[in-house]
C-alpha cells in the first residue's frame, strides 16, 4: 500500500459547554500520524482559565440534568448508540490514523465504546436501590442512588475512543453527573469528535466537555472545589500523584495504572493455539495496552518448542500502517515512544536475556518516517531482569523458563503489577488452583487477553491500581453515584381518624 494519506493539519479547539472554542493559548503541541510520522494536528494546552471554565460548565449544567429523570437521560445514549453504530467506519479511520492501531483494534477501539454506553442504557435498572419495610416495628427503610455533581476524566493515548467515551463518559452522565474529559493530547481527536456526536444526540450543553492540557491545568482541575471525583488511565506514577492529590482534597478517585501481566504456560497447553494466543495478546495494539501480554512464564519442558513457534509466528506478522486493513502489525504512538522501547531493548541485552528476535530496524517501504518496530522476543529472562518486570509498553515478549506449576505462579505473584493474568493448560486442577492464587484482578484460562465485557469491572490489583471502586460494571455505578438512606415511620392518629369519618353523611 502507498503512502496516500494527506492530512491537513488541524489547529484543534476545546469543547467547553456545548461549543468547539477558540483557545486563547500560546502553547500547541503536534499530534502526529504515527503511520508517516507526519503532523495532523495542533493540539492546545488549554489555560487554567479554561479548564476552569470547563469545570464551571459541567457544574452549571449539574442541577438541571441531575433533575432530569434516569429514563429521559438515556435517550441520549440510545441514540449516540446508533450514531456509533452509523459513524463506525468514519470513527474506526480516525483511531486508527491519530493512534497507530490497525483496522480491527481501532475498531474494536470503538466497538468497546459502544459496548460500554450499552451497558450505561441499563441505567434504570442498576440506579434502583433497596427498601425493607418493617425493619424495625413501625420503620421503614429505602436506600436511593443519588448523582454525586462534577466528575473529571484524565485519558490516555492508547485507547483514546473506549476510555474516555466508553469507560468514562457514559454511565457518569447516564448516573446524572456531569463530566469534564481531559484527552491526550497526543490523540485527543477521537474524543472531540464524540464530544460532539454527545451534542448531536441531544446532550445538555455543558453536561460533557472535552479539554487539553498540561499536568499544571490537570492538577488545578482534580482539587477543584466543584470537582466530586476524578477517573484516571495512565502511568503508575501519575496515577500514584493524582490519587494522593485528589483524595486529599476530598474527592473520589479511581486510578487505573501500569500493568506487566503474565502468562503461565503448562507442559500439557496445545503449543500452535497457546502460541497464537501470546501473539495476539503480546503484539496487538503494538503492545500499547494494559492488558498485553508481555511475559510467558513458560514450563521448562514445552519452552524450546514453544519459543520457536512463537518466532515463527510472530515473523509472519505483517507490519504496515494502520488503516491497511492487511496490516497486523502497526507503528507505536510517537518517535520518543519508539527510542524508549529501543532503550528497552537494549537495557535487555546488557541484563544477559537472549534476543531471539529483533525488531529493532524495522522499516515499511513507503514509510520509512513512520514510528514502526517489529516484534521482539527475548527468552531466558531471568527474575530481577528489569526488562522483565517493567512496563515496557511495546511490541516486546519476554520468556520466563519455570519446572513446575509452584514456581510459575510464585514468580507471577512477585510483580508489583496485577492487573491480569493468563494460564495456558488443559488441566482443570492448574486452572482452578490458579484463579485461587494468582494475584491478577482479570485472570484469563487459555484466553490471553482476559479483558471483561462492560458488565463486569476492570479490576486491576496491586500497583496497576488506586482506589475503592473500579471502572465499569456494577463498581462504576457505585463510583458515579452516591447513597441515601431514609427510614420513615407514620403514625396512625385515631382520633383524627375517627373525626373526619364522624361527620361523613354519606352523600357523594
Amino acid at each position: 500500500m502507498e503512502n496516500t494519506i494527506v492530512a491537513d493539519i488541524k489547529t484543534l479547539k476545546p469543547f467547553i459547554n456545548g461549543l468547539f472554542v477558540e483557545s486563547k493559548t500560546k502553547n500547541y503541541t503536534d499530534a502526529f500520524n504515527p503511520s508517516t510520522g507526519e503532523v495532523i494536528a495542533r493540539v492546545p494546552a488549554c489555560t487554567a482559565e479554561e479548564a476552569d471554565s470547563a469545570v464551571e460548565a459541567a457544574a452549571k449544567a449539574f442541577p438541571a440534568w441531575s433533575a432530569t429523570p434516569v429514563l429521559k437521560r438515556v435517550e441520549v445514549l440510545y441514540r449516540l448508540r446508533s450514531m456509533l453504530i452509523e459513524e463506525m467506519d468514519q470513527l474506526t479511520y480516525m483511531v486508527a490514523l491519530e493512534n497507530g492501531k490497525t483496522w480491527e483494534e481501532a475498531k474494536g477501539d470503538v466497538l468497546k465504546a459502544k459496548e460500554a454506553t450499552e451497558h450505561a442504557i441499563a441505567a434504570p435498572e442498576l440506579l434502583m436501590g433497596e427498601s425493607l419495610m418493617q425493619a424495625t416495628p413501625g420503620f421503614d427503610t429505602v436506600l436511593y442512588r443519588e448523582p454525586v455533581g462534577v466528575y473529571v476524566g484524565i485519558a490516555p493515548f492508547n485507547f483514546p475512543a473506549m476510555i474516555p467515551m466508553g469507560w468514562m463518559a457514559p454511565m457518569c452522565i447516564a448516573c446524572g453527573n456531569t463530566m469534564v474529559i481531559k484527552a491526550s493530547s497526543a490523540t485527543p481527536q477521537s474524543a472531540l469528535y464524540i464530544a460532539e456526536m454527545y451534542k448531536r444526540a441531544g446532550l445538555p450543553d455543558g453536561v460533557l466537555n472535552v479539554i487539553t492540557c498540561s499536568r499544571n491545568e490537570v492538577n488545578r482541575c482534580i482539587v477543584h472545589k466543584d470537582v466530586k471525583g476524578v477517573s484516571f488511565v495512565g502511568s503508575t506514577g501519575t496515577g500514584l500523584h493524582i490519587y494522593s492529590a485528589a483524595a486529599a482534597a476530598g474527592k473520589r478517585v479511581q486510578a487505573l495504572c501500569e500493568a506487566k501481566n503474565h502468562a503461565l504456560v503448562m507442559e500439557d497447553a496445545p503449543i500452535e493455539r497457546t502460541a497464537a494466543g501470546i501473539i495476539n495478546s503480546a503484539y496487538g495494539c503494538a503492545g500499547e495496552r494494559c492488558m498485553a501480554l508481555p511475559v510467558a512464564v513458560v514450563h521448562e519442558t514445552i519452552a524450546d518448542e514453544l519459543t520457536a513457534k512463537l518466532v515463527e509466528q510472530a515473523k509472519n506478522l505483517k507490519i504496515g500502517p494502520a488503516y491497511d486493513k492487511e496490516t497486523n502489525l502497526g507503528p507505536v504512538i510517537s518517535s520518543a515512544h519508539k527510542d524508549s522501547i529501543v532503550n528497552w531493548i537494549n537495557k535487555g541485552i546488557e541484563e544477559g536475556a537472549k534476543l531471539v528476535l529483533d525488531g529493532r530496524n524495522c522499516t515499511v517501504p513507503g514509510f520509512e518516517k513512520g514510528f514502526y518496530l517489529g516484534p521482539v522476543i527475548f527468552d531466558h529472562v531471568k527474575p530481577g531482569m528489569t526488562v522483565g518486570d517493567e512496563e515496557i509498553f511495546g511490541p516486546v515478549l519476554c520468556i520466563k523458563r519455570v519446572n513446575d506449576f509452584e514456581e510459575g505462579l510464585a514468580l507471577m505473584n512477585q510483580n508489583p503489577f496485577a492487573n491480569g493474568s493468563v494460564i495456558f493448560t488443559q488441566s482443570g486442577y492448574y486452572a482452578r488452583e490458579f484463579v485461587h492464587r494468582t494475584h491478577g484482578g482479570m485472570v484469563g484460562i487459555n484466553v490471553g487477553i482476559p479483558v471483561p465485557v462492560g458488565m463486569f469491572p476492570f479490576s486491576g490489583h496491586k500497583n496497576s491500581f488506586f482506589g475503592d471502586l473500579h471502572c465499569l460494571g456494577k463498581d462504576g455505578v457505585r463510583f458515579y453515584t452516591e447513597t441515601k438512606v431514609v427510614t420513615s415511620r407514620w403514625f396512625d392518629d385515631a382520633e383524627s381518624r375517627n373525626k373526619k369519618v364522624s361527620t361523613w353523611d354519606g352523600t357523594i
